[in-house]
């Protein structure tokens, strides 16, 4: 496997921050659906410790997920995998 160029490791980079991004920004709305009606009505402290215990683990899921399929797509790509590149010499 031949080294990379500064494109793919550019690339590499950005789909990272993609991924992050888009992984927490769908962690939190994860989190507000399954925490978000407790504030709304008059639940006992228990009630709102579990709704915040579950709504934790669904964003730490959907987080987890999320940034494993959106880097999983992006190493699968075919121009990612290096049976396209050419290294000419001279």
């Amino acid at each position: 496997m031949g080294r990379r160029t500064q494109a793919d490791r550019d690339a590499i980079t950005i789909e990272i921050g993609y991924a992050f991004v888009s992984a927490c920004f769908a962690a939190a709305v994860s989190f507000g659906a399954v925490y978000g009606a407790a504030p709304a009505f008059s639940l006992s402290p228990a009630a709102h410790r579990a709704l915040a215990l579950a709504g934790t683990i669904v964003a730490v899921t959907v987080f987890t997920l999320r940034v494993a399929h959106v880097l999983w797509r992006f190493a699968r790509r075919q121009e990612n995998d290096g049976s396209q590149r050419c290294d000419r010499k001279g």
